[in-house]
């Protein structure tokens, strides 16, 4: 995807994140209360000025109660219940060395979806909240090792290994080499 791709997605991402907003009668100084992001921050992300980064989304997703995925899907067109491997929708945060792809897009009809989630070595993904409290989660290393923080335990995934839980709090995502990891998280809404 060309530059010019990834700053579409950012303006239709911008956009939407205003609309989400107005839906609530909110100003960028109440939204900035609620998320605890910075007015500026906001006003530069909604005119996609700058790329917004997976903790900054999610935090945005808990102020909204939407996944990640969910907020993403609505910036695209109606989901198809097929997904070639081609069509799928790959976000990238290059800030934290994370690449997500929406293995099968939410449906508003649905409680799952399949997310690949690939960590560059040594990167680190922090996530202060999740984006619906009780979000069931499936991590399946596919590739590489993971670690793992939820609910203040810290665990270490190899290839082949699941871990699954309830997120109420912060979770952590990293990968501790020498490679990249890749794995598929299954995310269910309660």
């Amino acid at each position: 995807m060309g530059s010019g791709g990834i700053a579409d997605v950012d303006a239709r991402l911008g956009a939407r994140l205003a609309e989400l907003r107005a839906e609530r009668g909110w100003t960028l100084g109440e939204l900035a209360e609620h998320s605890g992001i910075s007015r500026s921050t906001l006003s530069r992300v909604e005119r996609a000025e700058i790329s917004p980064t997976a903790s900054l989304l999610n935090r945005l997703c808990h102020v909204y109660g939407r996944t990640m995925s969910l907020l993403l899907s609505e910036v695209e067109g109606e989901p198809a219940l097929l997904v070639r491997a081609a069509e799928q929708k790959v976000w990238t945060d290059t800030a934290s060395g994370f690449v997500r792809r929406s293995v099968s897009p939410p449906h508003p009809g649905l409680r799952g979806e399949l997310v690949e989630g690939r960590l560059t070595a040594g990167a680190d993904l922090a996530y202060d909240r999740p984006p619906v409290p009780g979000l069931e989660q499936h991590v399946w290393v596919l590739d590489g090792t993971l670690d793992v923080t939820a609910q203040d335990v810290r665990h270490r995934l190899d290839a082949g290994d699941c871990l699954r839980w309830r997120v109420w709090g912060p979770t952590r995502f990293g990968c501790p080499g020498p490679g990249d990891v890749r794995y598929a998280l299954a995310v269910v809404l309660p």
